[in-house]
């Protein structure tokens, strides 16, 4: 799944458009390494995200292309 999409269906960010940007400006990195917003994820990487001055770490539990609101916290861990 792309990265942005699975940032908007887990719900860690609002829109697929602000993810979209997040990435493009280099504030989202999988693994390590900056991302773009169509790299694939997979279950066990560690997404990291800058929101202003606040990091947050996050392992990918699973994928899924919809999820409820309920279910979208199961889709990941925080580091």
């Amino acid at each position: 799944m792309r990265l942005d999409k699975y940032l908007k269906v887990s719900r860690i960010i609002k829109r697929r458009t602000v993810a979209n940007e997040a990435c493009d400006a280099g504030r989202v990195s999988v693994n390590g390494k900056v991302a773009k917003a169509s790299q694939e994820v997979k279950v066990g990487d560690i997404l990291t995200i800058s929101f202003g001055n606040k990091e947050v770490r996050v392992e990918v539990l699973s994928v899924k292309e919809t999820a409820k609101k309920e279910e979208a916290a199961e889709l990941y861990k925080y580091v």
